[in-house]
């Protein structure tokens, strides 16, 4: 599923093959007309960059674009007449410049409007540190997770709250609080600044390496112990063994909206979801 990393990785592969480019043509399909699509046609584009989440692509003309892949989305960069990888009928949004054909596929956003709206768009002027911005403010970003409105929130929901900090998505979560053994299910109010701030680091560290040009498809949390264990250490491996201590890990969905989250009730003691 598309999480911060999956969007560093798509940003820095589109880039080379859109920025400079002039729009050749554009359209796009499924629900949800984007208005006035036409407008980027003739424009340069400037910048393909990731946000948290999102997928920015900005134009010359002073437009916009942005993309959410949800749980399903994705874009893809084909030459022109290669054949798609995906039916065309899934294909949300198709854009063409000389020699590339960008296509976003499955994404349940797509939206264009004037760059200057983005400091106060509803989502974007919201987010919170982006993990993936050189200057990233882990400071802030640990602040936005105490703020008094996230205090009786489960650490786990918290940590996917983008207006805390953008781009951490399920599975990081998930790996993130293993590899700190911290009790997924504890209140935020009840952890101490300094886990707060371990589990901020972890987490960014996670989706940069990730993101790495050299790194593959599969996302990995093991490091050095994948070829011993796997590529993850408990994400999706409920009722199987901890790759640590044998206990069987445990799943449970919860928040809004629900999400699965996976543990190991000895390593990370205490996390035994609802009681």
């Amino acid at each position: 599923m598309p999480e911060g990393d999956t969007l560093a990785r798509t940003a820095a592969g589109l880039r080379p093959y859109l920025v400079g480019r002039v729009v050749t043509a554009a359209r796009v399909g499924g629900p949800g007309p984007v208005p006035q699509i036409e407008r980027i046609v003739g424009a340069r584009i400037d910048s393909v960059d990731a946000r948290g989440k999102h997928l920015l692509i900005r134009f010359d003309n002073d437009l916009e674009l942005r993309t959410h892949l949800g749980m399903r989305g994705s874009w893809h960069r084909y030459r022109p007449a290669e054949p798609w990888r995906r039916p065309p009928a899934r294909a949300r949004l198709v854009v063409e410049v000389p020699g590339a054909i960008a296509v976003c596929f499955d994404a349940p956003m797509v939206e264009l409007f004037e760059q200057r709206v983005e400091v106060v768009h509803p989502v974007l002027s919201r987010l919170g540190p982006d993990l993936f911005d050189p200057a990233f403010d882990a400071a802030e970003a640990s602040r936005r997770l105490r703020d008094p409105r996230r205090a009786d929130r489960t650490i786990a929901e918290a940590l996917l709250d983008q207006r805390a900090l953008a781009g951490i998505g399920n599975v990081i979560k998930n790996e993130t609080l293993y590899l700190e053994r911290i009790d997924p299910f504890a209140r935020v109010a009840d952890l101490d600044d300094a886990t707060l701030a371990r589990l901020v680091g972890t987490g960014r560290d996670l989706l940069v390496a990730n993101a790495a040009p050299a790194h593959g498809p599969e996302r990995v949390t093991t490091g050095a112990d994948r070829r011993a264990v796997g590529p993850l250490w408990v994400y999706g491996r409920a009722g199987r063994p901890c790759r640590r201590c044998g206990t069987i890990v445990r799943s449970q969905r919860h928040g809004d909206p629900p999400r699965v989250t996976y543990w190991c009730p000895r390593c990370q003691a205490g996390g035994g979801g609802e009681r």
